[in-house]
């Protein structure tokens, strides 16, 4: 195995180079040569220098330059001041304050009217369930079969003894139908002459 063995001294253990390339050697001093004509280009170029000992070293030192006559400073001119009216800021701030009191105010009158109103309809709702509970119960009363009877007879109704019945489906009558033959009661209004 070949190594390059590399003492800065002679060419001892150095291959020969490939097909046209470069030895060890030749590479070292090219490139060292390389990059001083690159720092000499960059230094007349004016570009900046780097200090290379403690923190200095990561920041840049400006190379100053030297000129004959002391260019102007330029400096940016402060806007203008500008005034603006408050008149009509303030009038825009009181007209916005005193809106959203009046509409408070607006809001909270309909919500105490609506809240009147209401109650007052409550109060209807519940005069109405008492009324139709009372009807409900009168109702009731009068589907009894005793008031039935009884009301058939004051409107002058009399009972019948053999009734007719008309069958639904077919519309059929079974029985022969008779007019009743009782008297009508005395508190009926056809017994009481009306």
């Amino acid at each position: 195995m070949n190594v390059d063995k590399h003492d800065g001294g002679g060419a001892v253990g150095r291959r020969a180079p490939r097909s046209g390339g470069r030895t060890a050697a030749q590479r070292t001093t090219t490139a060292g040569a390389d990059r001083l004509d690159r720092r000499g280009d960059t230094r007349a170029r004016g570009a900046r220098e780097f200090p290379t000992q403690g923190s200095a070293a990561l920041r840049p030192a400006e190379r100053t330059r030297t000129t004959d006559a002391a260019a102007p400073r330029l400096r940016v001119a402060p806007p203008p001041p500008v005034s603006v009216p408050r008149a009509p800021f303030v009038g825009l701030i009181l007209f916005l304050v005193v809106g959203g009191v009046l509409g408070i105010l607006a809001v909270n009158t309909k919500i105490n009217e609506n809240a009147f109103r209401l109650e007052k309809l409550q109060q209807q709702q519940a005069k109405l369930d008492v009324d139709q509970q009372q009807l409900e119960k009168e109702i009731a009363e009068q589907k009894a079969p005793g008031n039935l009877t009884a009301n058939a007879r004051k409107l002058g109704l009399v009972e019948s003894d053999d009734p007719a019945y008309i069958r639904l489906p077919d519309g059929k009558m079974i029985g022969v139908p008779h007019p009743a033959t009782g008297q009508p009661a005395i508190t009926s209004q056809q017994g009481n002459g009306g």
